[in-house]
C-alpha cells in the first residue's frame, strides 16, 4: 500500500484492539457485544467484532478456556511488535482490562470502562510479557526498519534482509489457503544486533520448524506463547542455545528466536 507511493514502514500504524469496540481480553470471551448497559437495547455497538470467545461466551472457570484466551492475547502482543510499522496498545490490555463485552463503552463514565490498576498484581505476569515484548523489540532495529524489506542479500552480511520458510527452510506455505504456519528470518542490520527467526503457528497441531542454519551461530529461544511465565519470555542474558536445527511449535503459538556467536 506504501512502497509504490514512496512511503515508509512508519506510514503504516497497527493495531487490533482501539478504543472502539472489544478489549483484546474481551475479543478472546466474547462471539457477541453484550451493550444492554447502554441504555439502547443492544442495538448500539459494530456486530462484526471478528472475535472468538474460546468456547464459552464471557466469564468462566474452565482452566483451559482462560489458559488459551491469555495465550491468544500473548500472541497478539507478539505479532503486533514482531511486526514492521508503528505498534499501538489499547490501554489496559497489558493487564487484560475487560468491559465485559460491552463494545461501545463511549457512556459508561464508570468501573465498565474504569482501568482497574489492581490488574496490575492480578496479572502481573501479562504486564511482564508486554514490557519484555516491547524490550525484545526495542533491541532489534531489523523490526523497525525506515525502508521496506525486499529480500536480498545484505552487503557483507551474506544473509538476506528477509527469508521466508514454512516447515522446512526455504519453503513458505504461499500456495496453501489451508496453511496455519508462517516462519521467517530477519537478518540484523546494527552492529552486533542478533538475527531473529519467528515461527507463527495459528494451526491446532503441534509442527517440528526446520530451523535456518547461520555459520558460526547457534539459536536461543526468546519467546514462546505456549509457555507459562516467566518461560513464556526470557530476557537475553537468560537465553541458552538450542542443541539442534528444529523446533516443536505447540498449536496457536508465536516463537522467536536469536542467534548468538558460541
Amino acid at each position: 500500500m506504501y512502497e509504490h507511493q514512496g512511503r515508509l514502514p512508519i506510514s503504516s500504524i497497527n493495531f487490533v484492539t482501539c478504543h472502539d469496540g472489544f478489549t483484546l481480553y474481551d475479543l478472546f470471551s466474547y462471539n457477541e457485544k453484550h451493550n444492554e448497559a447502554n441504555g439502547e437495547d443492544n442495538w448500539d455497538g459494530c456486530c462484526n467484532n471478528l472475535s472468538f470467545n474460546c468456547g464459552i461466551e464471557g466469564d468462566t472457570d474452565n482452566s483451559s478456556i482462560l489458559e488459551l484466551r491469555r495465550k491468544q492475547a500473548k500472541n497478539v502482543f507478539s505479532i503486533l511488535l514482531l511486526s514492521q510499522g508503528v505498534p499501538m496498545l489499547l490501554a489496559g490490555d497489558e493487564v487484560l482490562h475487560t468491559q465485559h463485552g460491552n463494545n461501545n463503552c463511549y457512556c459508561q463514565d464508570n468501573e465498565l470502562s474504569w482501568i482497574d490498576w489492581n490488574m496490575t498484581n492480578q496479572n502481573a505476569d501479562m504486564l511482564r510479557f508486554v514490557q519484555q515484548m516491547i524490550a525484545l523489540r526495542k533491541r532489534h532495529p531489523c523490526i523497525m526498519r525506515r525502508r521496506f524489506l525486499t529480500g536480498e542479500v545484505i552487503e557483507g552480511k551474506n544473509m538476506a534482509d528477509v527469508s521466508w520458510h514454512g516447515t522446512e527452510i526455504n519453503k513458505p506455505l504461499w500456495n496453501d489457503p489451508e496453511a496455519r504456519i508462517l516462519a521467517y528470518t530477519l537478518a540484523g542490520i546494527e552492529h552486533k544486533e542478533s538475527d531473529l527467526h519467528i515461527v507463527m503457528n495459528m494451526s491446532d497441531e503441534i509442527a517440528t520448524l526446520e530451523l535456518p542454519m547461520v555459520k558460526g551461530k547457534r539459536w536461543c529461544v526468546a519467546l514462546d506463547t505456549s509457555l507459562q511465565s516467566p518461560h513464556d519470555i526470557i530476557s537475553r542474558q537468560d537465553q541458552k542455545p538450542l542443541g539442534k536445527n528444529f523446533y516443536l511449535v505447540n498449536s496457536k503459538t508465536v516463537v522467536a528466536l536469536e542467534n548468538a556467536g558460541f
